[in-house]
C-alpha cells in the first residue's frame, strides 16, 4: 500500500494506483484509516451514493479550532440533505445571477494582464515563476472580484487559503494546525465585516446576492454565508493554481501537445478537461457511510469512511484510452475533478473559465514557452502542486 508521506510517491503516485486497479477497485489503507476507491467506477459510486456522504466531525480538541469548525459546520460541500439541499438551493440561485459571464471579459484581462508580466520579468531576468506571477494570483484576483473584495485586501486571501487547507493533509503538525486556526479566525472577522457592509450597501458581487437571496422566505444565515465563501476561496483557488501549475508543466513536457493547443484555439475547452484529468489537483476526497453499504464489492459499514482517490479514476484505462498520454483533444473525458452527484462543485463554470483564459493568455503572448528547471513538487499528497515552475522562452 502507498505511504503518501514517500516523496517518491508524492512525485509520481500513478504506478502505485495503477499496481492497486489491478488487484482491486477498492482497499484498506490502514495507514489513512479508511478504504480507498481506485477504479473511476468505485470512485464514481464513492461520490454519488447517497448511503456515503459528507459527515462533518469537528477538529479536536473544539476550543482550539472554534473559527475552523464554524466554517465547515456551515459549508455546503459538508452537509447532506435536507440543509443541503437548502444550502444548494441558495447558493445556485446567487450564482445563477449572471456572475460567471459577467466576470469573463475581467477575467480574461486579468490574465492577459499577468502573462505580460511573467513575460517582461523572463525578458528582465531570463526566467520567472509561473506559480507566482500567474497561477497563484490569477484565481485570488478573480474571487476577489466575484466576492467583491476590495483590490487593496486580496493579498490576504491567498495566505488564509494556503493556511487553512493545510488541515485536509494526513499527519499535520500543530504549528500547522494552530496556523489553520488563526487564519479562519481572521477571515471569519474579515468576511462578517464584508456581509454587513454589503448588507447595507449592495454591489454587484456575490456576497451581495449572498446576503439578499431569499426562496420562500429562507435566507442564509451569517455564518453560513461566510462558510460559503471561504469554500468557494479555498477550492476555487487551491484546485485552479495547481490545474495551471500541474497543466502547463505537463504541457511543456509533452510539447506537441502544447505546439497542437496553439495551432488551434478549438481545443481550448477540451484542453482543460484533460489537463484537470491529467494530473489531478485533489487527489483524494472522503465520504462517511450512513449505512452499510457495499461498493465494488468492499463493504464500508456505518459510520466508517472511504475515500475516491480522484487522481486513481482518472487514469483508469477502462474509461480513458491511453491514459498515461496527455490529449488536449480527448473527448469525451468523464473525469471527477469537480466531483460528482449532489456535491459537483457549484463553482465549476468559473474555474473553467479561469484555466481557458491562463491557456489562451500563454499561448498568445508566449508561444515559444519553456521550462527553465525542473521543478520541486509540494509535500502534501492530497492537494497536489508544485512549490515553484521557472519557466523561460
Amino acid at each position: 500500500m502507498f505511504d503518501p508521506g514517500d516523496p517518491a510517491f508524492v512525485a509520481d503516485p500513478y504506478p502505485a494506483f495503477a499496481a492497486l486497479r489491478e488487484g482491486a477497485e477498492v482497499h484498506r489503507h490502514d495507514g489513512l484509516g479508511l478504504a480507498v476507491a481506485v477504479s473511476h467506477a468505485a470512485c464514481s459510486a464513492v461520490l454519488r451514493d447517497r448511503s456515503v456522504g459528507r459527515v462533518w466531525t469537528d477538529a479536536t480538541p473544539p476550543d482550539a479550532f472554534e473559527a475552523f469548525n464554524l466554517l465547515h459546520r456551515n459549508s455546503l460541500l459538508e452537509s447532506e440533505p435536507p440543509r443541503h439541499t437548502r444550502l444548494r438551493r441558495l447558493i445556485s440561485a446567487a450564482f445563477a445571477r449572471g456572475h460567471t459571464e459577467r466576470l469573463r471579459p475581467r477575467v480574461q484581462a486579468i490574465a492577459a494582464g499577468m502573462v505580460d508580466t511573467l513575460a517582461a520579468k523572463i525578458d528582465g531576468d531570463g526566467s520567472a515563476d509561473l506559480l507566482a506571477e500567474l497561477a497563484g494570483p490569477l484565481p485570488i484576483e478573480v474571487i476577489g472580484e466575484l466576492l467583491g473584495v476590495p483590490p487593496a485586501d486580496r493579498p490576504l486571501l491567498q495566505p488564509w487559503s494556503n493556511a487553512i487547507v493545510k488541515m485536509y493533509e494526513y499527519g499535520l503538525p500543530p504549528e500547522r494546525a494552530a496556523a489553520a486556526e488563526r487564519a479562519s479566525a481572521e477571515f471569519v472577522d474579515y468576511l462578517r465585516t464584508l456581509a454587513r457592509e454589503r448588507a447595507a450597501h449592495p454591489g454587484d458581487d456575490l456576497v451581495s446576492d449572498l446576503v439578499s437571496v431569499s426562496d420562500d422566505g429562507e435566507t442564509l444565515s451569517e455564518d453560513e454565508l461566510v462558510g460559503t465563501a471561504v469554500l468557494l476561496l479555498m477550492a476555487g483557488h487551491e484546485a485552479t493554481v495547481n490545474v495551471i501549475g500541474n497543466g502547463v508543466y505537463a504541457l511543456l513536457r509533452q510539447r506537441a501537445e502544447w505546439d497542437r493547443l496553439r495551432a488551434d484555439r478549438t481545443l481550448v475547452d477540451t484542453a482543460v478537461e484533460e489537463l484537470i484529468r491529467f494530473d489531478a489537483p485533489l487527489q483524494l476526497f472522503e465520504r462517511t457511510a450512513a449505512e452499510d453499504v457495499t461498493i465494488a464489492g468492499h463493504t464500508v459499514r456505518r459510520g466508517e469512511k472511504i475515500a475516491a482517490l480522484l487522481g486513481a479514476a482518472a487514469r483508469d484505462p477502462k474509461v480513458f484510452a491511453e491514459p498515461d498520454r496527455l490529449d488536449v483533444g480527448r473527448s469525451p473525458n468523464p473525469h471527477l475533478g469537480f466531483g460528482g452527484g449532489i456535491h459537483y462543485c457549484v463553482g465549476a463554470p468559473l474555474a473553467r473559465v479561469e484555466i481557458a483564459a491562463a491557456l489562451e493568455a500563454l499561448a498568445d503572448r508566449l508561444p515559444t514557452l519553456r521550462l527553465a528547471e525542473e521543478p520541486r513538487r509540494r509535500a502534501e499528497f492530497v492537494i497536489r502542486g508544485w512549490r515553484t515552475l521557472r519557466v523561460t522562452v
